[in-house]
Parts: C-alpha cells; sequence; structure tokens
C-alpha cells in the first residue's frame, strides 16, 4: 500500500508542477519522471534504509528531485514562431 500510493503522489506531483508551469515537458512526461523518482527512491530505502522520513515526504523529495535532474526537453526547435521540423534549413 504504501509504494502504490507513493506512485500516486508522485503522478499528482508531476501533474501539478506541469499545470503550474514548473516544468514544460508535457503532462505524461512529468508524470513519468516524477513516478521513476520516486519507485528509484522507495527502493534505495528498503534497500539501504535512507528516507527523510515518512514515505509520503520521501515520495515528494524525490519527485521534485527527479524533475530538477531529468531534462526532458522534446520538443522541436522553434525559431520566429514557425517549427524548423520538414523544413530545409537556409544558411
Amino acid at each position: 500500500f504504501t509504494f502504490l500510493m507513493s506512485l500516486v503522489l508522485a503522478g499528482i506531483i508531476g501533474y501539478v508542477s506541469e499545470r503550474l508551469g514548473f516544468t514544460q515537458n508535457g503532462v505524461l512526461p512529468s508524470i513519468m519522471v516524477c513516478v521513476g523518482g520516486a519507485f528509484l527512491f522507495f527502493v534505495v530505502r528498503v534497500m539501504f534504509g535512507f528516507s527523510f522520513g515518512s514515505p509520503g515526504l520521501d515520495a515528494v523529495a524525490a519527485s521534485v528531485g527527479a524533475l530538477l535532474l531529468v531534462p526532458t526537453h522534446y520538443r522541436p526547435i522553434q525559431r520566429k514562431g514557425r517549427s524548423m521540423r520538414g523544413r530545409r534549413h537556409r544558411r
């Protein structure tokens, strides 16, 4: 139950961070990054006993840390309001 609720809390943090403008990755990538961070930290907690306190606090810290550490900018570079995808680049 603790594991599942940690993942749910991480997903909520990913969604909220995207909606508030903390990240501009897209909703799904932000949720995936947060859930991955919470999963990794949960495994570290079980294996080595390292934690910040409650499992909820661990999930929040791991999610925010993962959002800060993992860059997920997959959008194409935009110049002058238009995307460069599918166009020839002139010099």
